[in-house]
């Protein structure tokens, strides 16, 4: 009989580690992602569906150099189970990761990036119907001084992806950019980059301007503007020209739908810093005041102007700081800083669901668990468990009768 016994209090010992593991690991994302929901619209004219895109950041995965397998296994198993769970709750049609993919990108051999990619690809496999695009960030192909052709290349390849790209989805135009290379020092990539960026800003231009064209009651009518400025040349002078040499220039310029596009890039455009920035995941106060500087926290003044007046955004997406902020320049174009995904940079990680159509756009965030409730349980549960331990070891029994027998004598006394 005491065997039985003994063998029963294993069991259920055995019983409750694995539902606590359980729950740790699996199923405690389901109840907290089941909380969101796509947003949506207030001024949805559009026939068609809404078209839903999940958007997250920093993901940092280690590498060879820095990473301590435990950190991996722990921080990459809670990117996995939160991602392959949003998907399965969710089913975005298109997630954006916003940069620094990996951690180590910069500075990785060639062996040890095959090893961060393929790990990249087991945490974020995704259903064939679904589109996974992924944006350049620092950590991933380095610093602006960093920054090589090789190593641009690598990521480019792998990702299928250029530095300057719009990939437009139900009539929904997104701007990829590589900010990285907004450094303004006309080095090879940033040229390059600035270039593409040109036109593209005059492509989307065009696409607008036939457009307004197409739908005008008079053939005579002047191409309409009304939605994006007129593209202008990298020296930063505005390009002077009539209806006719509009058309010329518009005549073999790819077309995109004739919206606003969303920005979609690593660093954030310039801001002073954080300090209008509010929310549970905006930076701590001890960080939220501290001044950005321009090329490293944020994009240049500069940089930050040429693509407002280039593009005329209606929203700018980005990374980075690895805090929630939501920004707006010049009193017109929203930006949201979306805050990292992984528990290594923060506590509460989250990420933005956002329901799009070409005239209209509504986002929603939505938190992960906190690092800080998963610990609670394990600990609290090992209490538990110790507790319970002690209760049926007979020198604690024996302990426990002892005090007992003095506790009565001093009451009898």
């Amino acid at each position: 009989m005491p065997a039985f016994t003994g063998k029963l209090r294993l069991m259920v010992l055995v019983l409750w580690v694995s539902c606590v593991f359980i729950f740790c690991e699996y199923v405690i994302y389901f109840p907290t992602i089941l909380r969101c929901s796509w947003p949506e619209m207030t001024d949805h004219k559009d026939f068609r569906a809404p078209l839903r895109a999940l958007f997250l950041s920093d993901t940092h995965l280690l590498g060879a150099i820095r990473g301590h397998w435990f950190d991996k296994l722990r921080r990459e198993w809670q990117m996995e189970r939160a991602f392959q769970t949003a998907l399965w709750l969710l089913k975005p049609e298109v997630v954006f990761i916003l940069g620094d993919i990996f951690d180590e990108g910069k500075w990785s051999s060639p062996k040890d990036w095959e090893d961060d990619v393929r790990r990249f690809k087991q945490i974020f496999r995704h259903p064939s119907d679904m589109e996974l695009v992924v944006l350049i960030g620092n950590h991933d192909i380095g610093f602006h001084h960093e920054m090589t052709r090789y190593k641009l290349e690598r990521f480019e390849k792998v990702f299928n992806l250029t530095s300057a790209r719009i990939i437009t989805k139900r009539g929904v135009n997104f701007l990829l950019v590589n900010s990285v290379a907004l450094h303004g020092d006309h080095c090879p990539i940033c040229k390059s980059v600035e270039s593409e960026l040109h036109h593209l800003s005059q492509a989307l231009n065009c696409s607008v301007q036939a457009t307004h064209a197409s739908s005008s009651p008079s053939s005579h009518q002047q191409p309409s503007t009304a939605v994006l400025t007129e593209a202008y040349c990298p020296c930063g002078s505005p390009q002077s020209h009539n209806a006719g040499g509009e058309r010329h220039r518009c005549k073999d310029v790819q077309k995109y739908a004739s919206s606003p596009p969303v920005i979609l890039q690593h660093y954030p455009l310039y801001r002073a810093s954080d300090s209008k920035c509010t929310g549970v995941d905006a930076a701590p106060p001890n960080e939220r005041y501290k001044q950005f500087h321009e090329r490293y926290d944020v994009l240049s003044q500069d940089a930050s102007k040429m693509l407002l007046w280039w593009f005329q955004p209606r929203l700018i997406l980005s990374g980075h700081t690895h805090s929630g902020c939501e920004f707006l320049h010049e009193n017109r174009f929203p930006e949201v800083s979306v805050p990292s995904f992984s528990w290594r940079n923060r506590n509460n990680p989250s990420f933005i669901l956002g329901s799009f159509s070409q005239s209209d756009f509504a986002l929603s965030k939505c938190f992960l668990p906190e690092e800080s409730s998963v610990i609670a349980v394990y600990c609290g549960s090992v209490l538990v468990i110790a507790l319970i331990t002690l209760s049926h070891l007979s020198v604690f029994r024996r302990a426990l009768r002892l005090a007992n027998r003095l506790l009565g004598k001093q009451k009898s006394i």
